[in-house]
């Protein structure tokens, strides 16, 4: 059968995929993921960490099988014997000829979680970008302290210039996970004092670490997201957090990472150009994510799961 879109049961439209379709898109997934798990894995054997990218498998606690392994999305049926692979995990199921996720399977605590990121993708969505951080909370995690986050990283600028950065230009941190590292000293500097509970209030998409989060909603959404909006939120999260340390006070040469220099003028409109790239590319993916999130809580509702 060609890719087609077909009914299938009472409450979901499908994109059956033949099996020459859905394997291709297993090949290209492996294409691009591999390669940054296997560099991952050689650090880890090799004690070396990388203080940019290590950071979205192990703050994120990825899991690397499932990040590898890839999956379809939920509007996916999978034609060929081949798909019977699938049918080992208890969250797929066979309908007549294909193979597709079954929401029923579905967990009451990961339906509260599309359904919470649904409400805060809409949030964020709802609430102008704002582009006036210039990457200052790192700064912020640094503030007045020896304790260093990357201790194998050094700083960049000298203590006298980090406190005068930090102590002059306004610290408007609107996401909690980084607000919750600033030092003692920083946190009544920010303009806010974002908490986990009022995130719908704060998130927006203007911030880089925001943006980073989507790539951990659909993580940890698997596999009812499916790898291919998966990996694409990955690579906008490689660009953010790419941005968020070539602005931080570490020194990045030994990883040819060239700074961007927030405690000049110059450093600050360059970091704000890339900002707003960053937030256009993170609201299309926003969107996207809560458009499959919207799927299941439509299929959960029409089956009186929710």
């Amino acid at each position: 059968m060609d890719e087609a879109t077909t009914s299938l049961g009472r409450y979901v439209t499908m994109e059956v995929l033949r099996q020459e379709v859905w394997r291709r898109k297993i090949a290209d997934h492996e294409q691009r993921s591999s390669p940054w798990v296997e560099s991952f894995r050689q650090r880890k054997s090799w004690r070396k960490p990388h203080p940019i990218y290590d950071f979205l498998f192990e703050y994120y606690k990825t899991k690397l099988k499932n990040f590898t392994n890839w999956r379809p999305m939920l509007d996916m049926a999978l034609e060929g014997e081949g798909a019977e692979l699938f049918l080992t995990d208890g969250r797929y199921h066979r309908i007549d000829s294909v193979v597709r996720l079954n929401v029923r399977a579905m967990i009451e605590r990961e339906r509260r979680l599309v359904r919470w990121v649904a409400n805060l993708v809409i949030a964020a969505l709802s609430r102008p970008a704002k582009f006036g951080c210039f990457g200052l909370h790192e700064w912020a995690m640094v503030y007045k302290t020896k304790e260093i986050r990357h201790e194998t990283t050094p700083l960049r600028p000298s203590s006298e210039i980090l406190e005068k950065t930090v102590e002059s230009l306004p610290i408007c941190c609107t996401h909690y996970d980084a607000f919750r590292f600033f030092t003692p000293n920083a946190v009544p500097l920010n303009t806010l004092q974002p908490t986990q509970e009022d995130r719908e209030k704060n998130e927006q998409f203007g911030c880089v670490h925001f943006n980073m989060d989507l790539y951990k909603w659909s993580y940890k959404l698997y596999p009812w997201i499916g790898s291919d909006l998966q990996m694409d939120c990955f690579e906008l999260a490689i660009r953010a957090r790419e941005l968020d340390m070539r602005a931080s006070p570490y020194d990045l040469a030994a990883y040819n990472m060239a700074p961007i220099k927030i405690e000049t003028a110059e450093g600050r409109i360059e970091y704000k150009r890339e900002q707003e790239a960053l937030h256009e590319k993170g609201k299309a993916l926003g969107k996207r994510l809560l458009g499959e999130c919207q799927k299941i809580l439509d299929q959960l509702e029409s089956m009186k799961l929710l």
